[in-house]
This record gives structure tokens, sequence and C-alpha cells, in this order.
């Protein structure tokens, strides 16, 4: 308003209101930052920023979607990333024709190397702590507008398999809970279709006590063992399904309700043997220990055709789909990086933080699956001891 006018101008200024920063739900952990990303792209963008205080640290924005116009960032470490890897996804990126994007699992999508694939070809978490720990290694993130899940590409099939938690703690309890995980990727695949193949075609590599328990359950069970398996596996997904989509306190009833009521009516109606709901039980939490959801799921799913081949072929069966499931791995590749990195091709020095995590003052280099421009990260990390 002006002196001496008898009018003014009223604008709409519309605030917006995010959610406010609090931990992630699906990745918790017992030590470190307890932040987590929200749907705010600039937000998010500060988290990483506040974390990472580098000159270096560079952020592109594109938009997606022509009715949506998505705004998305990408975010790496200048002098570190491999430009060919950071024009490619740029590339794709740009390159995204569609009219509605609103979340980046539909960019994780459109931009994968192999869409076919059971197992996914781009890390996403909601840690921003996770997120500076792959920066460095020279890796790139990717962030979408509105969804709280970064992503980060390129990335190996050992990074689902780690924890915030194991660089947290000491490197021996670090290793060991990593180890856990990597055994219950094995249990989870193959579990039951050990089980389906010993009582179909190999009891005898049972002991006679174990075998006769087994035999006396199977008595008066009318299906045979794949039919058992595939039933309890399909009644697993719907519990957690129905324990997802209700609300908390009623989601934890459900749980208890399918736990055990349904487990003991189903015993003792000699609809299913209670050796098979041990094997189930015990699949599905080494399913859910995997710290990435989706790789968790992924693996679960992956038992139905273990289980098929189970009872077809016995243990021939259960070989010949690892077979194939390792030889899969190992063509795989995401974004021209090896999936299988560093056991295909073998690298040696970095199985040093794959399978198990060496103490921190060893871990001197980068690794090379997203081929950073500089491997060596520090000379002698330890230099009081150098005196």
């Amino acid at each position: 308003m002006e002196e001496n006018q008898s009018f003014v101008y009223m604008a709409s200024v519309p605030i917006s209101q995010g959610r406010s920063i609090e931990e992630p739900l699906n990745e918790k952990t017992t030590k470190g930052s307890h932040e987590g990303f929200v749907e705010s792209l600039h937000t998010n963008n500060h988290l990483v920023r506040k974390r990472l205080k580098s000159p270096f640290l560079k952020v592109k924005y594109f938009e997606a979607g022509h009715i949506s116009n998505t705004k998305i960032a990408i975010i790496y470490i200048d002098h570190l990333v491999n430009r060919t890897i950071a024009e490619e996804i740029e590339k794709r990126i740009s390159a995204i024709n569609i009219d509605l994007l609103v979340s980046s699992g539909s960019l994780e999508e459109l931009i994968e190397d192999t869409s076919f694939s059971p197992f996914p070809q781009i890390l996403n978490t909601e840690r921003p702590d996770r997120v500076i720990s792959y920066l460095n290694e020279g890796k790139i993130t990717v962030i979408v507008d509105g969804d709280p899940r970064v992503l980060i590409l390129p990335i190996t099939f050992f990074a689902f398999y780690q924890s915030s938690d194991d660089y947290t703690s000491r490197w021996w309890i670090g290793s060991t809970l990593r180890f856990i995980r990597f055994f219950s990727f094995i249990i989870a695949i193959s579990f039951p279709a050990v089980y389906i193949a010993i009582v179909s075609f190999h009891s005898e590599v049972l002991p006679i006590g174990i075998l006769y328990t087994v035999r006396v359950g199977l008595e008066y069970v009318p299906f045979p063992p794949f039919l058992e398996a595939l039933v309890m596996q399909i009644i697993l997904e719907l519990l957690k399904e129905a324990s997802i989509r209700l609300p908390s306190p009623v989601a934890q009833t459900i749980g208890i309700v399918g736990g055990l009521v349904i487990s003991t009516a189903v015993v003792e109606s000699n609809l299913i043997s209670n050796t098979m709901i041990v094997v189930i039980g015990f699949t599905a939490i080494a399913s859910f220990v995997i710290p990435v959801e989706e790789m968790g799921t992924s693996v679960r799913l992956l038992g139905f055709p273990m289980m098929v081949a189970a009872a077809l072929f016995g243990f021939f069966g259960i070989v010949m789909m690892f077979m194939l499931l390792f030889i899969h791995l190992n063509k795989l590749e995401s974004f021209g990086s090896p999936y299988f990195s560093p056991l295909s091709p073998l690298k040696i020095k970095e199985l040093k933080d794959s399978f198990i995590r060496f103490p921190t003052w060893m871990l001197n280099n980068r690794p090379t699956d997203s081929k950073p421009n500089f491997i060596q990260q520090q000379w002698y990390s330890r230099a009081w001891k150098k005196k």
C-alpha cells in the first residue's frame, strides 16, 4: 500500500508444513544418530550438508513428470565420483518421459539396469549417516521430493547386509552380527526346501532319533511336505501384510493370533506338522534379520522356486537352484559396476569389509565397485602408533 491510496494489494503466501525429523521406523539403530530423512527435498539436502561440510559436495537438480514436475536432486562428491557413472545416471534421469512421478520407488524402476531381477540394484535408505558413508566411497545419492527414501547407487549385494550398528560398535561385534545376517540369507532362502528334500528323498541323512520324531509328526498329515510349506509361507505373507496395513495396536493382536492361535489350531487338527511350524518360523525370523526390508522380501519370495526344485529333485534341485542364483548374481550389474563385488571379480583386499568388518584403522582404501577417482582414504589413520 502506498501513501494517499485507498486500496491495498493482497496476495496468498502459503507455508508448507512438513514432518519433523525423527528416527526411521525401518532402520532403527542402538547406537549412532537417530535422525532420518523426511518428505522435504530441502530438509534432506540440509541433513546431508550438515554432516558433510566439504566444498567438493555437488548437488544437481532435475525435474521429471510432465504433470507432477517432481524435483530430483543428485548429490555426490565431485573429486571422488566416477564421471562416467555420474553422466550415465544423469542421462537416464533426463530421459525419463512420464506424466507422474511421486516416489523414489517409481524412479528406481525407471533407471535400474535389470527390472526383472529379483534382487534390488539400488539401495534405498532413510538414514543420513549411511548416505554420508556411501558418498565418501564415491557413490551417488538421488533424492526425490516428497519421498523420505533416498537412493544410493551404484551398489553391491553385500551392502544390503550392512547396518549402521556394524560401524558404531567394536569391530568384532559388528563382524559377528554381519556374519549372522549372511547366514540368515542361506536359512531364509533354503531351509524349507532342505526340509522338503530330506522328508521326500533323503531321510537317511537324519539321525534315527530325529527321523522318528519327524515321521511321527507326519503320520496323520494328509498333505505332502511341499504343500505344507507352500501353505505356511503364504499364510506368513498374509499375516505380514495384515500387520502392516492395520493400525499398530490391532497389528500386534494379529501377530499374536497368527503366531499362536492359528499355528496351534492347524497342528492339533493334523493339517500341518509340528516340525513344519518350526521350519517356517525359523525361516521368517531369518528373513527379518536382513537390514533392508526390500532384500528380505526378495529372499522370501526366492524360497518358493527353491521349494519347487526340492520337491521335484531333492538336494540336486537345491544345488541347481543355488548355481543359477549365483550365476545370475555374477552377471548382474548396477550402473556398470559388478553387483557381486568383491567376490566377482575377486578382490581379496576388499573382503575385509564384506562378510566381516576389520577394525576401522585397517580400512584404508575405498571399495572399487563404484570406481572412485581416489582409492586411498588415509595413509596411517592411527598416527599415534607411528610415534
